[in-house]
């Protein structure tokens, strides 16, 4: 097992002992510093100081240490890339799958979010399908009463957009089944070619409470033990009305948010709420770039190589110009 990397200068090094080469360097300041201080033991002979100073070479000043501080510098830099400093990197995470679940209930065509809050959501949802990466597997789940899978995970863009436009409204909110929907479509994904399980996460978006179906206790207790988090979008104002048939006078839908809140804590994802299709895009967006991408760390010693090299060449520039030696 390879050591735990360490941190110096907001840096991750992954091979950390190598630093006390630095004391090494610190030596060397150290001792130039002793040098400089130290007191001349020499007299001066000459009494005409004004002819001293015409025939004696001038001294160099700033310019003779300048020379000392990059050759330093350019060692420090040097040690610093033999400790391997790497830095934390995104990089596509092609093998995950992402289930988006969207509510398809008679409230979602309350049109205090322009034009609608379905036709809203469908066009944030395009915008998602841009944001992660081309070879992520990406399956669709609509849910009112009911709950169905209208597009299979798959890296076919066309046929999640295609699934996203025919989406129609009916009655009630089953978010519970919607979850068990979305767990078995992602259980129909074959695991990666050395064996491995493929990542999976199901973003529901939702206006309201659950009303059929099985519970979204017994739901997120399902996706904790099959180890895929939820990400819950609630989505809509708190003004929003649908008109019914049997209902004279427009009937209010408010967003249930502590409900999709407590579903997103107990299957370790997270809550967003969006009030606008301006937001959930944005939402959207900001869930593309945690699902589709991993974090990992990049070797960066060759920038630091190049660093030193280069403060190196300076320090041997600048020692043969102004002293005509190296330094």
């Amino acid at each position: 097992m390879s050591p735990a990397p360490s941190t110096l200068l907001a840096v991750t090094y992954a091979a950390p002992g190598r630093l006390w080469i630095l004391l090494v360097v610190a030596v060397l300041v150290a001792g130039y510093v002793a040098v400089q201080l130290r007191k001349p033991k020499y007299t001066v002979k000459f009494t005409n100081l004004e002819l001293l100073q015409s025939v004696a070479p001038s001294r160099p000043g700033w310019k003779r240490h300048a020379a000392a501080v990059a050759f330093v510098a350019g060692l420090g830099v040097l040690v610093l890339a033999l400790a391997m400093p790497q830095q934390r990197t995104k990089v596509p995470t092609n093998r995950a799958t992402v289930i988006l679940a969207i509510d398809t209930s008679l409230s979602m065509q309350a049109t205090d979010v322009s034009p609608t809050r379905l036709a809203a959501a469908k066009e944030a949802a395009k915008l998602f399908l841009d944001q992660v990466p081309k070879d992520m597997n990406v399956g669709i789940v609509s849910f009112n009463g009911n709950a169905a899978v209208r597009v299979e995970p798959t890296k076919d863009r066309d046929a999640a957009r295609q699934a996203l436009d025919n989406l129609q409204l009916g009655e009630r909110t089953a978010i519970g089944e919607a979850i068990f929907v979305s767990l078995d479509a992602i259980k129909t994904v074959p695991p990666a070619k050395d064996g491995a399980k493929v990542p999976a996460r199901i973003v529901l978006m939702s206006d309201g409470a659950t009303t059929s179906g099985r519970s979204n206790s017994s739901a997120t207790a399902a996706a904790k033990k099959a180890g895929v988090p939820i990400d819950t979008i609630a989505f809509g104002t708190d003004h929003g009305t649908v008109n019914l048939p049997d209902s004279p006078l427009p009937v209010p839908v408010l967003v249930d948010r502590p409900a999709l809140a407590a579903i997103a804590s107990q299957a370790g994802g997270h809550a967003y709420t969006a009030a606008s299709q301006g937001e959930i895009s944005t939402v959207y967006k900001s869930i593309g770039r945690s699902i589709g991408y991993r974090t990992v760390n990049k070797d960066i010693s060759a920038e630091y190589e190049l660093v030193a090299f280069g403060l190196l060449v300076i320090a041997g520039a600048m020692s043969v110009v102004w002293a005509s030696r190296m330094p």
